[in-house]
C-alpha cells in the first residue's frame, strides 16, 4: 500500500576532504545559508552553542526558494562526531520532519549523504501521498545543490 512507503529521500556526494573537515561544516548550522537553496540562515537558540543531542536552533527558510519565508524551530536528535548529524523540525511536542547528514570515509575523502524523513503520522502520510513525488524531487534537488556547494568549499 502506498501509504506505507518511506516518507523521505537522500542524496550522496563524494567529497575529496577528510571526515573531520566535512563534519565541522555539516554540523555548523550557522553556515547553512552559504549552501542551501531554501534555508538562508540559521542560529543556535535557547542557550545552545554547538552540535549536541538536545541542542536547539532556528532555520530561516524561504520555501522553494521563493516563499513564503518563515523560521523553523529545530532540535538536534542524533549527533555522533564524524558519523551523523540529525535534527527534527517542528515544535517541542510535535516533530514534522527530520533532516540529517551521514558521513563515511571513502578512498581519500568522504561520502556525504544528506537525507530527510517525514514523521509517519497520518497527516504526513496523506501529504506524501498527494504531494510526495513533487516535494521529494524538490528536496532531492535542494540536497544535491547543498552538497555540491559544500563540496566546492571543502575541496577549494
Amino acid at each position: 500500500m502506498r501509504l506505507l512507503t518511506p516518507l523521505g529521500g537522500e542524496v550522496t556526494v563524494h567529497v575529496e576532504a577528510p571526515v573531520a573537515g566535512v563534519w565541522a561544516l555539516v554540523s555548523d548550522v550557522t553556515r547553512i545559508g552559504e549552501f542551501s537553496p531554501e534555508t538562508f540562515e540559521a542560529r543556535w537558540t535557547r542557550g545552545s552553542t554547538g552540535p549536541e543531542v538536545g541542542a536547539t536552533f532556528a532555520g530561516h527558510v524561504k520555501r522553494n526558494g521563493v516563499g513564503p519565508t518563515y523560521w523553523s524551530p529545530c532540535k538536534v536528535t542524533r549527533c555522533v562526531e564524524g558519523e551523523v548529524f540529525e535534527f527534527s523540525v517542528g515544535t517541542d511536542k510535535v516533530a514534522v520532519n527530520n533532516w540529517g547528514y551521514r558521513l563515511s570515509p571513502s578512498g581519500g575523502g568522504t561520502d556525504v549523504t544528506e537525507y530527510f524523513r517525514l514523521e509517519p503520522a497520518l497527516p504526513m502520510r496523506l501529504y506524501w501521498l498527494l504531494l510526495g513525488r513533487l516535494r521529494g524531487r524538490t528536496n532531492e534537488n535542494g540536497m544535491r545543490t547543498t552538497l555540491e556547494r559544500m563540496k566546492a568549499v571543502l575541496e577549494a
